[in-house]
C-alpha cells in the first residue's frame, strides 16, 4: 500500500524536520521536501508525524476474561491511541504457560489484520511461583517472559529463570512486589524486590526489564546498576509519571510527589528507557470491587505530551524515544523510527488540539481512568500500519 503524507513535521528519536513522508509496499520508501507522487494522499499541515508508539506491557485480557476486553477490542483501542504494536502479558485464563495460547492470540491478531502482537509466556508455570520447566517448550518468536501481576517469590526460581534467559536469548520482565510485605509497606514490597533482582541479574547475566517502576528508590537502584554495567531495562507508565498522591487504585500504587519528580529526573537523564502503558481494562463492577488497573493505550500519548513536553521537561525527539524507538529496539521489531526501509508505522498527531478526556468513548472495553474529564493536549488523529490507514479520527486522504 502506498501512501504519501503532505507538509507535515516529522519527528522521531533523533530527528525534527518539514516536509513529506512516503511509504511503499507497507515500508518507508523516502521522506523529505516536495515529495511529489500520484498515490493516495494526506495533507499533513500543522500536523506532526511520528513512528506510531510501541507498547512493552498491556494486557488484553483473552483468553478467558473477554468481558473486560478482548484482542480485538484492545486492538482498536491501541490504534485509537497511535499504538500499531503491543506486547501482551501472560495472566490471561488459561495462564500463558504454553505455545497453544501464544499461537491462539497470534492467529486472532493476523486474522483481524489490525496491530502487530507479541505474546508474553509465563516465566512460572500456571504462575505457581517455582515451575519452569515448560519455558523449554517455548520457540524462537517468544521474546519476553513475565509473571506479570505479582512477583517472584522465590529466589532460587527467580535465579534459574535467569540463567535459562540468557541462555535463550529471552527478557526477563517482573513486576516487584513481595506478597507477605505488601500489606505492611507496598514500598518496601517492591523496593525489596528490585533490589534482589537487580543483583541476580547481575550474577547471571540475564536480561532482567522492570516493569512500572514506581519508587524513588527504585530508580536510583537502577541507575547505579546501569552505571555499573548491569543488563537490565526499566519502564515508567503515563499514570506514574502524571499523578501523585491519589487514591486511585493502580498496582503499585501510585506514589508520592518526590517519587513522581523523580521518576521524571530518571526520564531526563536516561535511567528510564520505556514508558508502557501497563493498559488494564476492567468492567466497570470490577473496577467498584476494587480492581487495580487503567485503561490507558487512548490517552498514553496525550498524557505524556502534557505531562513531560508541554511542560518543558523533555523534548519530543526523547519522548518518541520512550515511547517508540526503544520499545521497538526491545521488542527487536522493524518499527520505531523514520527511516528507509522500516515499517510505514506512523502516527498523526495534533499537538495544539486541547480535547477533554471522555472515557465513554474509549474503543476499549474498559473505560477505568482516572483521566476521565482531564484536559489534555497532543491528540492522535490517525494511525497508519504498514501504509494503511487503520484509524481515522479527522484527516482527508485523496485517494487519487
Amino acid at each position: 500500500m502506498d501512501i504519501l503524507i503532505k507538509n507535515c513535521r516529522i519527528v522521531d528519536e533523533t530527528k525534527d524536520l518539514n516536509g513529506d513522508i512516503y511509504v511503499k509496499d507497507g515500508r518507508i520508501e523516502d521522506y523529505g521536501s516536495n515529495i511529489s507522487l500520484d498515490c493516495k494522499t494526506i495533507d499533513g499541515t500543522n500536523l506532526v508525524v511520528m513512528p506510531s508508539f510501541i507498547d512493552l506491557h498491556a494486557h488484553f485480557r483473552e483468553p478467558g476474561y473477554i468481558y473486560k476486553e478482548d484482542i480485538s477490542s484492545g486492538s482498536k483501542a491501541a490504534l485509537k491511541g497511535g499504538y500499531t504494536c503491543v506486547n501482551l502479558m501472560a495472566n490471561t485464563n488459561p495462564i500463558c504457560s504454553s505455545m497453544e495460547i501464544v499461537e491462539y492470540v497470534l492467529k486472532k491478531a493476523r486474522e483481524l489484520d489490525l496491530i502487530d502482537i507479541h505474546q508474553t509466556v509465563s516465566i512460572t508455570e500456571d504462575f505457581d511461583g517455582k515451575t519452569i520447566e515448560h519455558l523449554e517448550s517455548i520457540d524462537d518468536g517468544v521474546k519476553f517472559i513475565s509473571d506479570d501481576g505479582r512477583g517472584i517469590k522465590s529466589n532460587l526460581t527467580m535465579y534459574r529463570a535467569l540463567l535459562l534467559a540468557k541462555e535463550r536469548n529471552l527478557t526477563v520482565i517482573v513486576h516487584e512486589e513481595d506478597e507477605e510485605l505488601i500489606e505492611l509497606n507496598n514500598r518496601l514490597s517492591e523496593n525489596i524486590m528490585t533490589f534482589r533482582d537487580i543483583y541476580l541479574s547481575k550474577l547471571t547475566g540475564g536480561k532482567l526489564h522492570l516493569a512500572h517502576v514506581s519508587t524513588k528508590e527504585a530508580i536510583e537502584v537502577v541507575r547505579k546498576a546501569k552505571d555499573k554495567g548491569v543488563n537490565i531495562t526499566c519502564e515508567v507508565t503515563p499514570h506514574h509519571i502524571a499523578l501523585s498522591n491519589s487514591e486511585y487504585r493502580v498496582n503499585p500504587p501510585i506514589r508520592e510527589q518526590e517519587d513522581t519528580e523523580t521518576i521524571v529526573k530518571g526520564i531526563r537523564d536516561g535511567t528510564v528507557d520505556v514508558i508502557a502503558t501497563d493498559h488494564a481494562p476492567h468492567s466497570k463492577v470490577d473496577k467498584e470491587n476494587g480492581a487495580p488497573g487503567i485503561s490507558g493505550l487512548e490517552t498514553s500519548f496525550s498524557v505524556c505530551y502534557t505531562s513531560l513536553v508541554k511542560s518543558n521537561f523533555i523534548s519530543l525527539n526523547r519522548l518518541s524515544q520512550l515511547m517508540s524507538a526503544m520499545p521497538g529496539r526491545l521488542m527487536a521489531v522493524n518499527k520505531g523510527k523514520i527511516k528507509h526501509g522500516y515499517d510505514g508505522d506512523i502516527v498523526l498527531v495534533d499537538l495544539n488540539d486541547n480535547f477533554t478526556v471522555k472515557a465513554d468513548e474509549f474503543k476499549s472495553k474498559g473505560k477505568n481512568t482516572p483521566f476521565d474529564g482531564r484536559e489534555l493536549y497532543g491528540k492522535v488523529i490517525a494511525t497508519i500500519r504498514k501504509g494503511k490507514v487503520k484509524y481515522n479520527g479527522g484527516v482527508a486522504v485523496d485517494n487519487r
